[in-house]
């Protein structure tokens, strides 16, 4: 589906509330769905992405009901799931396949699970080798290295695991897995990831503790259900808090958005660049922070994004890289590797849609200089099929001289279903 947009010639103003966390949606239907008892959950995420989940824990017999952005999950307990009646279809989304491993590799029957042509070529052995070193049998090609993978459910056994990869997703994987195996089971990590897989299995009662960079988790107390509330998604955010950034005179609130400090690099940022930023009506449910944001421009300045910094904001990469194309000077971004292996290439994604649009990028091995600052003149954009690409192009298209021509924009519905509608609310 093509979509053109045009530039604004005037300011934004205004208040959106982005739709709720999507790394958070997916857990709270995957925890609520191996507790016990009834989970309600508020401010859900209804995307694509987040909706293969739900469907993946109804195939294995877990009742959920969904009116709007609630949900209500009638847990059945881990040892309860039921052997899906069919194949797995995981679409697009690599939370929930590389979560579900961790879930279904301990299970007492076999399952199969597969995805898009997209997602099928995302590593999945990153996953699939810890789940091994801890007794899983996962087959499929490239000895595991690829979906689709069938998986024969097996007793597990705890292990000590050090992520040779910066990922949440990992991280999760194992220690979803360690509550089922025997003994502990222990995640170390060179640098801190988003961490909500930690904070909600606290609030869902399991035996888990974090020091540092280590967290610890056994099978010894059995998931009960909660209520949840899903903060609004920072990574959604992050397209009107560029958007505010670079159109002279802006200035939006963003409500009820989530203020994990695993996941706000993104703010750090854009604060050394010289964005102003206030936040208010801070507050905590379930362990979780969230509050309004207010953003408004300024004078924009270059920066270097690196080290810690990467995973505090591995998917915001894109829109910060179309913000730094309206800074004075050169913004570095390295250490993101992880950027290759998304939906798409996204150094290769992001240079190539951002230097057709009129800027200035260098894609490197590990990440880009963007030299600023540049007018952007507009034109054709290719999405990429990835949801983050196509909403980078559309917030460039507030300030391009021409029109901007998205290719397709049907992957917003992965994250943000009303992203256009929001984006029109502003404009």
């Amino acid at each position: 589906m093509e979509k053109r947009l045009k530039a604004v010639n005037h300011s934004l103003v205004g208040e959106i509330e982005v739709p709720g966390d999507k790394s958070i949606s997916h857990r709270a239907v995957m925890f609520g769905s191996m507790a016990h008892g009834v989970t309600h959950v508020r401010h859900f995420l209804d995307g694509e992405d987040c909706m293969r989940t739900v469907k993946a824990f109804q195939a294995m017999g877990v009742s959920i009901n969904k009116q709007g952005d609630e949900l209500k999950i009638d847990g059945r307990g881990i040892t309860n799931l039921k052997k899906p009646t069919e194949e797995l279809d995981f679409g697009n989304s690599g939370t929930t396949a590389r979560l579900m491993l961790g879930v279904l590799a301990g299970m007492k029957f076999n399952s199969t699970v597969y995805g898009d042509a997209s997602l099928t070529k995302r590593p999945m052995d990153r996953v699939v080798n810890p789940l091994k070193k801890m007794g899983a049998k996962i087959d499929g090609a490239e000895s595991g290295s690829y979906l689709p993978l069938t998986i024969t459910g097996q007793p597990l056994i705890g292990i000590d695991y050090s992520l040779p990869v910066k990922s949440a997703q990992v991280k999760s994987a194992v220690l979803l897995a360690g509550l089922q195996a025997e003994g502990e089971t222990i995640v170390r990590e060179s640098n801190l990831t988003r961490n909500h897989t930690e904070t909600m299995l606290q609030a869902f009662g399991a035996s888990i503790k974090t020091e540092g960079l280590k967290t610890t988790v056994t099978n010894e107390k059995m998931l009960q259900g909660t209520d949840v509330y899903v903060p609004g998604d920072i990574s959604s955010a992050a397209f009107f808090i560029v958007a505010s950034a670079i159109v002279p005179g802006s200035k939006l609130t963003l409500k009820r958005v989530g203020l994990n400090h695993t996941r706000t690099g993104i703010l750090d940022v854009i604060q050394k660049m010289g964005v102003r930023i206030n936040i208010l009506n801070e507050q905590m449910l379930g362990g979780e922070s969230f509050g309004d944001i207010i953003v408004e421009a300024g004078e924009l300045r270059s920066v270097t994004i690196e080290g810690d910094l990467i995973p505090r904001l591995i998917d915001e990469i894109p829109v910060l890289a179309l913000l730094a194309t309206q800074a004075e000077g050169t913004t570095v971004i390295k250490n993101a590797e992880e950027l290759r292996v998304k939906e798409t290439d996204r150094i290769t994604a992001v240079t190539n849609v951002l230097n057709g649009l009129g800027a200035s990028v260098e894609a490197t091995a590990d990440g880009m200089l963007i030299h600023g600052k540049t007018q952007l003149k507009g034109g054709k954009a290719t999405s990429y099929n990835d949801h983050r690409i196509a909403m980078m192009s559309a917030i460039a298209s507030l300030i391009t001289e021409e029109d901007v021509i998205i290719d397709d924009i049907s992957s917003i519905a992965i994250s943000y279903p009303s992203f256009f509608e929001d984006l029109q609310r502003i404009k």
